[in-house]
């Protein structure tokens, strides 16, 4: 009788060692957010703005309970996506505007929703489909003109859950802190030559905040960064086109 305990409890182990490796696997911590013009995830991720807290690491995660109408999804972590007093850059655009957006987990979708001051401008209906690696929406801001903060919601099809970013634009001239337009010739010259002839970085390697311009390769291939960003495991630039453009 004693072996057959000792046989039984050996198989039970055995039964519940793979429950317990998948009861303690944590769920992706990345998601989505846009990249372009960059939310002000995507700002404190390339190092834009400061005391970010922790979403300098995990610009895809501002995760929340759907319906909200914050910056950073009603999570405290993400706290500080809803500070307007912060130094915000502001992408200089025009009436319409093309989202970027960079998927890292994909999800089954109901909507993708975008407003100014709680007004709905745009909503793109995917029927529960799953997105691909990078996803675009054209979206007219309806003749606002100034300075303009864009809450962008994405709304997952299978849970009670959304994905927020907020954007930061600049509708015409002014507001924008460093506007191309208020630079001397001589400025737009040297920023001319160094998108014309960027640095080289070397191999591309997780974790290195890349400016716009800098140059990297991978898989042989050599690559030019469009969007300045901190390089994350999956970031990989054949994987992300809205991050790198191959030369």
């Amino acid at each position: 009788m004693g072996l057959k305990r000792k046989l039984a409890a050996a198989l039970a182990g055995v039964a519940v060692a793979p429950l317990l490796v998948v009861a303690t696997a944590a769920p992706a911590s990345a998601h989505g957010y846009i990249t372009s013009p960059p939310s002000r995830q995507a700002n404190c991720a390339a190092g834009k703005v400061s005391k970010c807290g922790d979403i300098i690491y995990e610009p895809a995660s501002v995760e929340g309970l759907k319906g909200q109408q914050n910056c950073h999804g009603g999570d405290a972590r993400w706290a500080p996506l809803n500070d307007d007093s912060k130094a915000w850059p502001a992408a200089s655009v025009g009436d319409t505007v093309s989202f970027n957006w960079l998927i890292t987990a994909n999800h089954a979708t109901t909507t993708w929703q975008y407003f100014v001051g709680g007004s709905k401008i745009a909503e793109f209906n995917d029927h529960g489909r799953q997105p691909g690696r990078t996803v675009k929406h054209d979206v007219s801001l309806g003749g606002r003109t100034g300075r303009i903060k864009l809450l962008a919601i994405w709304n997952i099809a299978d849970t009670a859950m959304a994905f927020y970013n907020c954007v930061d634009l600049q509708v015409g001239p002014g507001g924008d802190p460093t506007p191309t337009s208020t630079t001397t010739p001589t400025t737009t010259t040297t920023t001319t030559t160094t998108t014309t002839t960027p640095p080289v970085t070397g191999p591309w390697t997780a974790g290195v905040a890349y400016p716009t311009g800098a140059q990297a390769t991978y898989g042989g291939a050599t690559y030019r960064c469009i969007q300045a960003h901190t390089s994350l495991s999956g970031w990989e630039p054949p994987n992300v086109p809205s991050l790198w453009q191959r030369l």
